[in-house]
Formats: structure tokens, C-alpha cells, sequence
């Protein structure tokens, strides 16, 4: 990409920078200016963290789960814990795709604060009950392949959580403004 920083000059740029960079990556990425395939050189940071607040467990964390140029082990399992079925306690790993978009969207928005999870991994059971007590819930949804997170992010409004999702165009984008929270996940592109 023409004018995008080496790798040397990445890592001396100071945070602020690199998100800013970021930022300017996805929003190119939106104006179709990009391949999707991009958002790959666009996550080159140094380190790639997340912070999760899980509303049914009360659990939270803020882990790297990626730095010198390879995914860390432990803070994956972090994350696959935290977004875990919690009704059953299994655990699936998460899609590292999935991992990435959230990392972009937290770019993105330019937010510090931790993704509200609602819903992550979800078992075939699981998914069967909520499925047949609501019709917004798919038969099989790409939550039960660890593809798929229902997030809100505090002090940004769903609206433009949605839009930022919608930008990044890694996915397919769920806006459920009644329960209060947007469907992100790694499948197709799509939207509702």
C-alpha cells in the first residue's frame, strides 16, 4: 500500500499514531479504496489486545492475544473462557478472525473501553433453546462455530458501532437497537 509505514517505522510510532493509521486503514478500507484482504497489513501493530466485560458472568479481561508477529497462547485462552457458553461452560476456541475484527473495531471507535459480550461461543444446544424461544436467533448460527460475538461498547452508541462494522465489511453486521446490542461475526458479508 503506497504510503503505508515499514515495519521499523511502525513499531518507534508512538499509540496514538498506529491507531490513527488504523483508523485511516479501515476508513479506506470502507470507501472501497482497499481489497478486504488489507485489513490483514492494516493489524500489524506490535501487539493486538482485547478487553471484554462478559454481562452474565461479571467476568472481564484485557489480554494480548497477539504480538512479534504470532498469536499468544494463553491470552487466546483468556478469551475462548470468557466467551465461552456459560449456561453449559464449554469452551471452543474463538475464530482468530473474529479476534481481529474486534481488535479493528476498538480502533476504530478510538475507545479504550472493554466490548459488552452478551453472546459468544454457543453451543448446538444452546443455540437450539434460544432459537426456539426467538425467531432473531438463526438455527444454526455462526455463534456455534466460535464465528460470531453480540457486543455493545459503553459510551458509543449502537448506531455508530454499527456503521464502524459495517465499514470494516469482514463480515456479516446484526443491528438489534430492542436488545440493545449489534451481531458481529466472520461469515459472509451481509447486513440486518
Amino acid at each position: 500500500m503506497k504510503g503505508a509505514l515499514s515495519r521499523k517505522d511502525r513499531l518507534s510510532t508512538p499509540l496514538s499514531s498506529r491507531r490513527r493509521f488504523i483508523r485511516l486503514g479501515a476508513m479506506t478500507l470502507a470507501a472501497g479504496l482497499v481489497p478486504t484482504s488489507a485489513l490483514a497489513a492494516l493489524m500489524k501493530a506490535p501487539a493486538r489486545t482485547l478487553s471484554l466485560y462478559n454481562l452474565h458472568t461479571g467476568e472481564s479481561l484485557k489480554t494480548v492475544y497477539w504480538e512479534k508477529d504470532r498469536y499468544v497462547s494463553e491470552g487466546l485462552s483468556e478469551i475462548n473462557h470468557l466467551m465461552r457458553d456459560y449456561r453449559l461452560n464449554l469452551i471452543k476456541p474463538i475464530d482468530l478472525r473474529l479476534l481481529d475484527l474486534l481488535n479493528a473495531l476498538n480502533s476504530v471507535l478510538d475507545t479504550q473501553q472493554p466490548f459488552a459480550l452478551i453472546s459468544g461461543y454457543r453451543s448446538s444446544a444452546t443455540n437450539a433453546m434460544l432459537h426456539a424461544r426467538s425467531q432473531g436467533v438463526a438455527a444454526h448460527s455462526l455463534h456455534i462455530d466460535g464465528m460470531a460475538a453480540d457486543i455493545r461498547v459503553p459510551g458509543r452508541s449502537l448506531d455508530s458501532l454499527r456503521r464502524a462494522a459495517v465499514a470494516l465489511r469482514c463480515g456479516g453486521v446484526g443491528y438489534y437497537s430492542q436488545s440493545d446490542f449489534v451481531h458481529v461475526d466472520v461469515g459472509r458479508v451481509r447486513y440486518w
